[in-house]
């Protein structure tokens, strides 16, 4: 449990399976070391492979609470809330919910089916990590358009 709590709430972890970059400043303005976890109030600066660095999220962490509980905002004013729930000895798991969605006709723009496919991916890779260690990211920039980025 401990270990994909550290892997959403820290620079160090999320660079592991989400992120190209996920460094944080604290409320003091100074930069949060890479291994040291989120603290609510902090701003994130976001960036992911396969993108350039015009492509980012910066927004703020909201809550967690040190063992199963993380909240944040996304693209768009979203709010995605992560809960890890241990199951049994052997399986965590992590339930992923992103509220406020703003409403979009147009299939290019909807942030509802980009960002849940976004998620599969990334929560596949993160599986992948822990349990095997092989990262599914396209970590080339030339390549465009592929699921995996």
């Amino acid at each position: 449990m401990q270990k994909i709590y550290d892997a959403w709430t820290t620079q160090e972890g999320l660079e592991s399976w989400f992120l190209r970059s996920a460094g944080a400043t604290k409320k003091d303005g100074s930069k949060r070391p890479a291994d040291e976890h989120y603290e609510p109030g902090d701003m994130f600066y976001w960036m992911w492979y396969g993108y350039p660095d015009s492509v980012y999220e910066e927004r703020e962490v909201l809550e967690l609470n040190g063992k199963d509980y993380f909240r944040f905002m996304f693209t768009d004013e979203c709010d995605v809330e992560v809960k890890l729930s241990q199951i049994n000895d052997e399986h965590v798991m992590v339930e992923l919910s992103q509220h406020n969605i703003p409403i979009e006709e147009d299939p290019k723009k909807n942030l509802y089916v980009g960002c849940g496919e976004g998620w599969l991916f990334y929560m596949t890779n993160l599986k992948s990590i822990l349990e095997g260690g092989i990262d599914l990211r396209n970590k080339d920039e030339s390549l465009k358009g592929v699921f995996n980025a």
